[in-house]
């Protein structure tokens, strides 16, 4: 199953694994197309990356962050870094670096963040074991303004770090391309049709910066999954002809 991250084998047992997260018209400036301050960008940046990679097995270990706001947006940009590593409980093993383009004011806000993280050993093939399984929507798909007014529908990072540690559950955080898409990549199902599949939430809206994640999990685990995800979980069924 294809992950939006890059593997790199480090030896026979362990690989780096780097995912990455790009927002542009969200800040503070004049022509920004959403008004949001810096540690607000930089945490819903953070926090898709870091999903990405954990999500593929990888413990992150270094965040990089490539700063197009501004000199003075800097600080705050860590903040929001910090903020979601807090959440991970990763403030102490997750060192921050990045870069800042001070040569050149541009017109709107841009910021790049990129997490790294170890795999230890490689995950099995899930598109060939989803067969069978349990599949939901944990959160709701969100872009712009709705991420801010609708905060209490958006999977935590605390939970999904959860959610990632339980045996056999596979993990798919959805962003742009919405929940279809990702449904197609867990199944491997190009051919799926949008007609067939039932669930409360919109299937292809884009879910901006991963504020939900589609979840398939075994059958017995379905009450655990339940309990811990609460008012988030939207089950997810695939008609069969």
């Amino acid at each position: 199953m294809k992950r939006d991250v890059t593997v790199i084998p480090l030896n026979e047992h362990e690989s780096l694994i780097i995912a990455a997260d790009n927002s542009g018209g969200i800040g503070l400036k004049e022509s920004d197309t959403v008004k949001t301050p810096y540690d607000i960008v930089s945490y819903f940046s953070l926090r898709v990356a870091a999903m990405e990679c954990i999500a593929a097995g990888g413990v992150p270990f270094s965040v990089v962050i490539h700063n197009f706001c501004g000199d003075e947006a800097w600080y705050s940009i860590v903040d929001g870094v910090e903020r979601g590593l807090k959440e991970l409980g990763m403030m102490s093993t997750v060192s921050i670096t990045g870069s800042t383009e001070s040569n050149f004011q541009l017109l709107q806000s841009a910021l790049g963040t990129i997490v790294m993280g170890k795999r230890i050993q490689e995950p099995s093939d899930q598109s060939s074991t989803y067969a069978g399984m349990k599949l939901a929507v944990i959160g709701s798909p969100l872009v712009g303004e709705e991420v801010l007014a609708k905060s209490h529908e958006i999977v935590p990072l605390s939970l999904f770090q959860k959610m990632s540690l339980l045996d056999e559950v596979i993990l798919l955080p959805v962003g742009s391309k919405g929940v279809f898409h990702e449904l197609k990549v867990l199944t491997g199902d190009k051919g799926l049709a949008l007609e067939s599949v039932c669930c409360a939430v919109d299937l292809v809206k884009t879910s901006g910066p991963s504020t939900c994640v589609l979840a398939a999990f075994p059958a017995v685990l379905e009450p655990v999954v339940k309990e811990m995800t609460s008012g988030l979980y939207h089950s997810l069924e695939i008609e069969v002809n």
